[in-house]
């Protein structure tokens, strides 16, 4: 798994196609902790769904730090 994780929330589209808007970033805890992630968002979804996709390859690895 990626260093972290994207999170988006889906939008549909007036063409009836869905899309995902980039609402923060989820970081894996470390070993021992008692939770599994943090999750850091920089807006709110409007309707309260969030999707986690791991970040497309070559565009920057995952390689980011808390």
């Amino acid at each position: 798994m990626a260093k972290y994780l994207n999170v988006m929330t889906p939008v549909e589209g007036t063409d009836g196609r869905t899309r995902f808007n980039n609402v923060g970033v989820a970081f894996q805890q470390r070993e021992g902790a008692k939770s599994v992630m943090k999750i850091k968002l920089h807006s709110l979804p409007l309707d309260g769904e969030l999707v986690l996709f791991e970040p497309k390859s070559g565009k920057d690895g995952g390689e980011v730090t808390e």
